[in-house]
């Protein structure tokens, strides 16, 4: 069984960590109604994709 011959340095451990770290989500503004969106995704307040008029699902998908 593999056992490490040294310990891992603090600093070392926090180096690896440092990519663990979680981003907040991008938001752009709907060009529509101008309220906040997700990128590429309809828009929630206006119902909106492209400029386009998007009919919502009639049931949520698994």
């Amino acid at each position: 069984m593999a056992v490490p011959k040294r310990k891992t340095s603090k600093a070392r451990r926090d180096k690896r960590r440092a990519q663990h770290g979680i981003a907040a989500p991008r938001v752009n503004v709907c060009p529509t109604c101008g309220q906040p969106k997700q990128p590429h995704r309809v828009c929630p307040t206006c119902k909106t994709y492209k400029g386009r008029d998007v009919e919502p699902l009639r049931y949520e998908g698994p």
